[in-house]
């Protein structure tokens, strides 16, 4: 037997699992699957009302990651502030491309994706599946904020809000004062 190694999450941890977000390990499990015992990380996802049972030793392997630094949070709302792009390529394209980056788990990218899909009010509609998208961007995204902060995910969800709306008004002003000229 394999000396046990020593466990990267603890009970009560905030966890980031990628292609589900913020979720909280409730407990540790030993479980005997296929004659082999398991030592399995339970997570709790509140938002989804889901419960997953990852092993310990694949937990890095899957990209699970505890909460990030506030560094990398800074770096993620800094990004929110800067100028949207938008590729020329078809919407499916761009679609993929979006999920890809939200199921990462990487903050900075969902701070991309989050940013590139935001409308102010004052612009014009968004199609269905873009507003998909930008709620589990931003709902990603939110939820980690509100787990770094220990606020509610409403509340994390306006502070990005309100970033977005501002970055949005300078760029706005820029547009019309270039279409002016």
């Amino acid at each position: 037997m394999a000396a046990a190694k020593a466990l990267i999450f603890d009970v009560g941890d905030y966890v980031v699992y990628p292609k589900h977000g913020v979720g909280r390990v409730i407990e540790l499990q030993r479980s005997e699957i296929a004659g082999m015992q398991l030592e399995l990380y339970v997570l709790r996802f509140e938002k989804e009302r889901m419960t997953l049972r990852v092993p310990t030793n694949k937990a890095e392997s899957v990209g699970m990651r505890k909460l990030s630094s506030s560094k990398t949070m800074d770096e993620a709302l800094e990004t929110l502030k800067g100028k949207p792009r938008v590729k020329r390529t078809m919407w499916s394209r761009r679609a993929q491309e979006y999920e890809a980056k939200i199921n990462s788990g990487d903050l900075v990218s969902i701070a991309e994706v989050t940013r590139d899909l935001f409308r102010a009010d004052d612009q014009p509609e968004q199609s269905y599946s873009e507003r998909q998208i930008f709620e589990a961007a931003s709902s990603r995204l939110a939820r980690e904020l509100a787990a770094m902060e220990q606020i509610d995910e409403p509340a994390a969800l306006r502070k990005l809000l309100e970033i977005l709306n501002a970055a949005a008004a300078i760029y706005n002003r820029d547009k019309e004062a270039a279409g002016a000229k």
